[in-house]
């Protein structure tokens, strides 16, 4: 039966509301509602694996450790390497993206 990740979207007012969707030896999807919410100051993301972001609705900027800035609309897609600190910087209300994580090493391989 089809699904629609735009649908039932649950309230992300206080907080951001992660849902993991699939999950796999090395492979992970996980659909994320923001409203408003922005990573705290001083905090970045440093992850182990690859991430593959697609913005579904809404608008989002993220922010790279060197002050590189990366304004997102819906439809776009970016990967984030591993190990490559970042952090959201602005979204809009019902912002929902779609995340890929795969291990580095699958990534390289492609």
């Amino acid at each position: 039966m089809p699904s629609n990740l735009l649908n039932e979207l649950p309230l992300a007012t206080e907080v951001e509301h992660f849902q993991t969707l699939l999950t796999r030896p090395g492979l992970r999807i996980e659909r994320i509602v923001s409203d408003g919410q922005v990573s705290p100051p001083g905090f970045w993301y440093e992850q182990a694996e690859d991430e593959w972001l697609l913005l579904l609705a809404g608008k989002a900027v993220l922010e790279y450790e060197d002050g590189r800035q990366v304004a997102l609309v819906m439809g776009d897609s970016l990967l984030i390497p591993a190990a490559c600190r970042h952090r959201v910087a602005f979204t809009s209300p019902r912002s929902v993206w779609l995340a890929v994580f795969c291990a580095a090493e699958v990534a390289a391989a492609r």
